[in-house]
């Protein structure tokens, strides 16, 4: 198989891939996602869960999905066509590419949404909206903004414009640019913003809440959560990390890359637990919140601090270029298909995906206001497409992944593609050939009522 170079083009160096892979793990799904789910599932023994899932199932299906990116060189649909010829395998596997770019469009559609809200609280923070606010004005205000379509609509097509003026630019021009400045000052005012928590009077009850493991709080669909978080953290299963995985030089380690990623992944989730759960727990909010916590917890730290308005401002920049690194993964995959395959233009592939994307986003809009009581399943289109992706697609998309690079493709490819050590090696393929896959099919199991 030619494996030279995608035509979309190459990172230009292994910290450029690094960088914007981490960029594509880190964001919303940490800050924003991690800890209200968290607070919904009983706090230290989901954090538990969540770390041994990221790390037992994660970590290897990331060096898998990677490791196909990098051996296809092409979009995900295009990518699993050429690797399924090469291992003479069952002519249905290419789509398991098509499912990855459905879900992460699917994904950034309600995305886009919550990253809107990041984008107008930086606005809110900047013009003083948080001056001492206590957990009733920051709750009222959350619910004014939400229940507002015309807002939320102006804010997702701003997002939206972003996200596609970034992806419109190319590999390095775009993608690689927008992450080269923006991760390392998020870390920093993750890092300032700890120390704040660690003045609080809620700081030690906060750090209980998160890290003592109480398993009687756990249920079966909790641990699914935390695998389906694992997937949606690390932008597994989704075609952004196998895409991202096609621009990846030969030169680079994966697995070792792959495992910077998780750990820092895994860390940016943490600290923001630790920032948010003893400000909840000091201004007698719920950690149970749900969606709205890091919108009702963060701005009250920030209208009681000297200097909040700046900081906080500073907060919700940071994470709108958080989510915008995120965003810019999720819909590659789509723009690259439509590019070597259809034969547009990137500008007019940008177009298309983003347009889609927009439309789909009003679905999330309006659950928050005029379509409310419209539930599928007991559940808003947000929650409908938030369980269906994270819970569902993802792992779902992870499962295939792990049977196809452990089982169908021929060792000697996955061998040359990752180039280990005999021992390290071992452990990969034990973990995606058996424990991954195992792991994924068990937990369905459970939840379906099976077992």
């Amino acid at each position: 198989m030619d494996t030279k170079t995608s035509q979309q083009g190459e990172w230009s160096s292994h910290f450029a891939f690094i960088l914007a892979a981490t960029g594509s793990a880190v964001g919303l799904g940490n800050i924003w996602k991690f800890p209200y789910i968290t607070g919904e599932n009983g706090g230290g023994a989901f954090v538990l869960v969540y770390i041994l899932c990221v790390a037992v199932i994660g970590v290897p299906i990331m060096i898998a999905e990677t490791m196909l990116g990098r051996r296809g060189r092409k979009n995900p649909v295009d990518t699993m066509t050429a690797l399924t010829k090469e291992a003479n395998a069952d002519e249905h596997w290419p789509y398991l590419g098509w499912m990855g770019i459905i879900a992460g469009l699917l994904i950034l559609s309600y995305y886009s949404v919550i990253a809107g809200w990041a984008s107008a609280y930086t606005l809110k923070a900047f013009t003083g909206s948080f001056f001492d606010a206590d957990a009733a004005a920051t709750q009222a205000l959350f619910e004014s903004f939400v229940a507002s379509p015309i807002q939320l609509i102006f804010w997702h097509t701003l997002f939206m414009l972003a996200t596609m003026l970034i992806v419109v630019r190319g590999i390095n021009n775009g993608l690689e640019r927008s992450v080269r400045f923006l991760m390392p000052g998020l870390f920093v005012l993750l890092i300032f913003l700890v120390g704040y928590a660690m003045t609080t009077s809620g700081y030690f009850k906060g750090l209980n809440f998160l890290f003592n493991a109480d398993f009687s709080k756990l249920t079966a669909n909790s641990i699914l959560t935390a695998m389906g978080q694992a997937f949606f953290t690390l932008s597994l299963g989704m075609g952004a990390v196998m895409a991202y995985g096609s621009y990846l030089p030969k030169d680079v380690s994966i697995a070792k890359a792959s495992i910077i990623i998780a750990g820092a992944d895994t860390v940016v989730a943490l600290l923001a637990g630790i920032i948010i759960f003893p400000i909840v727990f000091t201004n007698g909010l719920h950690p149970d919140s749900g969606p709205g916590l890091i919108f009702q917890s963060l701005p009250i730290a920030f209208g009681n601090m000297t200097g909040g308005w700046l900081f906080g401002t500073l907060f919700f920049i940071m994470l709108v270029f958080a989510a915008l690194t995120s965003s810019i993964s999720l819909i590659e995959p789509a723009v690259c298909w439509l590019v070597e395959d259809k034969g547009f233009s990137r500008e007019k592939a940008c177009v298309w995906s983003g347009l889609t994307v927009w439309l789909l986003g009003f679905g999330t809009i309006f659950s928050f206001n005029i379509w409310s009581s419209f539930k599928i399943f007991d559940r808003t289109l947000f929650d409908l497409l938030d369980y269906l992706t994270a819970n569902l697609m993802l792992p779902i998309g992870g499962f295939c992944i792990a049977i196809f690079a452990g089982w169908i493709m021929k060792q000697q490819h996955s061998e040359q593609e990752l180039n280990l050590p005999e021992p390290q090696y071992k452990i990969w393929k034990l973990l995606a050939c058996y424990v991954a896959p195992a792991a994924v099919f068990l937990v369905f199991l459970d939840v379906v009522g099976v077992l």
